[in-house]
């Protein structure tokens, strides 16, 4: 049996490597910031990922190329191919933007409704590197509309979980107590808007090292994680929201 996103399930025989389904279970409470020396080695761990979290039901997993990311215009138009949604407006706030984008629910499969929604951007670090003030701001929305729909929307739970994949200046900004993966973005000293609608203090981000592939080895390693900041949190209730 493995437990996948706070379900018991089971699985056929060696379905899944161990790390996946520890991933798949730290992405249950978390967003992630993985990070590795080698791109070959973070090139890995964003397909094999990718791969094992499309295994689970009701879905959907969106993959942002971050190669070819370097501004918003270039951002939303892997938004748009990663979500089958081609009316993403070129602005994070405004009416029709990013936040509305990722507000929207995804057409059900096969007659079921989607339940999770994982990000995963790969290459990341190539976004922080050409704007980090974009980046920061992109990170506080996909995290923002994620806490909002977990702990202040009446609507049916969409769980959505964002994992950043990239070089170590990831990890580097994820000890930033003033970047995003570590606090919420507020403009002029202001309460942060995203702390006042879901009622937490910091966006819950968990940092993970991807280590090199042994030869004999067919998965990434990956060491224990590391929490930014403890955070407790009361969750909306849950009953009937998922079918449980």
């Amino acid at each position: 049996m493995a437990t996948k996103l706070g379900q018991t399930v089971p699985l056929p025989p060696n379905a899944l490597p161990p790390w996946h389904v520890e991933v798949a279970q730290l992405l249950e409470e978390h967003h992630m910031v993985a990070w590795a020396h080698l791109p070959a080695d973070r090139a890995r761990f964003g397909l094999e990922l990718a791969d094992a979290l499309t295994q689970f039901d009701d879905t959907q997993v969106c993959q942002l190329h971050g190669a070819h990311i370097s501004d918003i215009f270039s951002f939303c138009n892997q938004l748009e191919r990663a979500m089958g949604d081609d009316r993403i407006r070129r602005s994070i706030d405004a009416r029709g933007g990013v936040v509305d984008a990722l507000r929207r629910r995804p057409q059900p499969i096969r007659g079921r409704a989607i339940r999770r929604r994982f990000y995963l951007w790969h290459d990341a670090d190539v976004m922080l590197r050409a704007d980090h003030k974009l980046f920061g701001r992109l990170v506080d929305a996909i995290a923002g509309v994620a806490a909002e729909a977990e702990y202040a929307s009446e609507d049916m739970l969409l769980l959505h979980r964002a994992i950043f994949i990239g070089a170590p200046s990831l990890d580097v900004y994820a000890e930033d107590p003033r970047g995003q993966f570590s606090s919420w973005l507020s403009e002029e000293s202001e309460v942060p808007l995203w702390r006042v609608v879901s009622g937490l203090d910091v966006p819950p981000f968990i940092r993970y090292r991807i280590e090199p592939v042994l030869r004999d080895e067919k998965v990434p390693l990956v060491e224990a994680p590391t929490a930014l900041v403890p955070v407790v949190r009361k969750r909306r209730a849950r009953s009937g929201k998922l079918g449980r």
